[in-house]
């Protein structure tokens, strides 16, 4: 059974409608960046509880970004919640989906849809993915240009890093801007992504994680094994790791 422990919204960042990054108060166990979390809400006489990952990095005061789901029965509640007001949480963050198995390399690359951006961000806030990787590429993916969140805090990381983070937003539903249209497997595929970046994915360079929705990481991870990457095991390194969101 989950030990539960109450905690309090300190405050609300709205992004886009829907689209928000909570703040709690307090601090969590020592967890790993990109690790997940569970957050409980009683409803209707009964604790629902739901797995987010954290974008804080360790140590730091716990940080989700999370999309509301229409007619959601959790997340309707979770962001009717005022600054101040309870919810329960898991103390001890869990999930494998952390660098702790992925092997040093020249390129890091980071591609994400939606609120899969989040574990990279807990990563990006750390020392360990600047001192183990040259270079980091984070894809981020996403319906509008609005929803490509933390744009501000990317650049500044980038800019206190000598530039080795290279940022490519891709958007599906309107004009894309300065950002890459359509999807990242199909980018991927027609050399779109890496023109983009600047950079060429690559079993002698490159480890790849994908975090998001299950068709983007099913597409990208089989377009990436016709090229020779593998899944990253304990007991036989390879290339890619995943983590599938819903």
């Amino acid at each position: 059974m989950p030990v539960w422990e109450e905690a309090r919204v300190a405050s609300w960042r709205e992004w886009a409608p829907g689209l928000r990054t909570l703040r709690l108060e307090g601090r969590l166990a020592p967890f790993r960046a990109g690790q997940f979390v569970n957050l409980g809400l009683d409803l209707e006489g009964e604790r629902v509880q739901r797995s987010y990952s954290l974008a804080s990095a360790p140590g730091q005061p716990p940080e989700l970004f999370l999309v509301e789901v229409p007619g959601g029965r959790f997340t309707g509640a979770l962001f009717a919640l005022a600054p101040g007001q309870p919810l329960w949480v898991c103390p001890h963050a869990a999930g494998h989906f952390t660098l702790e198995l992925v092997p040093s390399a020249p390129l890091l690359w980071l591609l994400c849809t939606g609120t899969g951006l989040a574990p990279y961000l807990s990563m990006l806030r750390t020392p360990e993915p600047w001192a183990r990787f040259e270079r980091l590429i984070l894809v981020h993916a996403a319906r509008e240009r609005a929803h490509l969140a933390y744009g501000e805090e990317l650049a500044a990381l980038s800019a206190a890093h000598e530039g080795r983070l290279t940022r490519v937003g891709v958007v599906s539903r309107e004009p894309a801007g300065e950002h890459l249209a359509g999807r990242i497997p199909t980018l991927l595929a027609g050399g779109a992504l890496e023109a983009r970046a600047g950079a060429t994915i690559d079993p002698a360079s490159s480890q790849v994680l994908l975090c998001g929705n299950p068709g983007m990481i099913g597409e990208a991870r089989a377009l990436l094994e016709a090229r020779g990457l593998r899944k990253n095991r304990r007991r036989e390194p390879g290339h890619i790791t995943v983590e599938a969101y819903w």
